[in-house]
């Protein structure tokens, strides 16, 4: 017997995000129902962030669960919902909620149609599918897209999984993910060439030497981008 409020969770998608997300609803005391996993890599990772939990065919997953967590790759999200519908998978009545930066609930429309509840929840943070991003969870920000009646929940989801939620509306999606990629994909280039000059350099473990400089810097940009131009300092 669950609590009042607590779902059956089974969670779609064994990448860096959905084990990640699925140990954060755990947390909050729902009740992991299952887990889909396709490589090895991403069982290996599903069995440490939640283990017990039993690995199970996508169909068997969402037919056993109240809230479906669809954690997967964005260009894959609109295939995988139009093919469970057509295939008359989906259950009406349970929540679909889906994590993707970029779409918000349309992509799930196909699910809605079979009765299914929409919501559409990312986090603000670059996931690395370990422990350590429950801890950075509680300090993010996340978007939660969802017709108006299905908002409280998820805001009430970004919650329990220790996020503080941001209303986005479905036309700004796009704008929320490019904000995202703005820093991301920036980032990661520029710390892969200094670590390849470091190591043309012989310096060793240039995780050590690049993650402090990266994280200062990260820091007083943030710092920056709160004051008005005039008022940044020269150096």
């Amino acid at each position: 017997m669950r609590p009042a409020g607590r779902l059956g969770v089974g969670v779609i998608g064994a990448g860096r995000v959905g084990p990640v997300l699925g140990a954060a609803l755990a947390g909050a005391g729902h009740a992991l129902v299952g887990v889909s996993a396709v490589s090895q890599q991403s069982r290996d990772r599903a069995d440490a962030m939640l283990p017990g939990v039993p690995m199970l065919a996508v169909p068997d997953l969402v037919e056993r669960s109240e809230l479906v967590l669809v954690a997967v790759p964005d260009d894959e999200l609109p295939g995988l919902v139009s093919g469970l519908a057509d295939a008359g998978v989906w259950v009406m009545g349970q929540l679909v909620v889906h994590t993707a930066a970029r779409f918000g609930t349309d992509v799930l429309l196909p699910a809605v149609r079979r009765g299914a509840i929409p919501v559409a929840l990312s986090p603000a943070m670059a996931f690395t599918g370990t422990s350590l991003d429950l801890v950075r969870l509680r300090e993010s920000r996340c978007a939660v897209t969802a017709p108006a009646p299905v908002l409280p929940i998820g805001q009430a989801l970004a919650v329990e999984m220790g996020c503080e939620p941001v209303v986005v509306p479905e036309e700004a999606r796009e704008q929320w993910a490019a904000a995202l990629g703005d820093v991301t994909a920036p980032l990661a280039q520029a710390v892969r060439s200094a670590a390849a000059r470091l190591a043309g350099l012989g310096v060793e473990d240039a995780d050590l030497v690049l993650g402090p400089m990266a994280r200062s810097a990260l820091e007083r940009a943030l710092g920056d981008a709160r004051r008005p131009a005039a008022q940044e300092d020269e150096a």
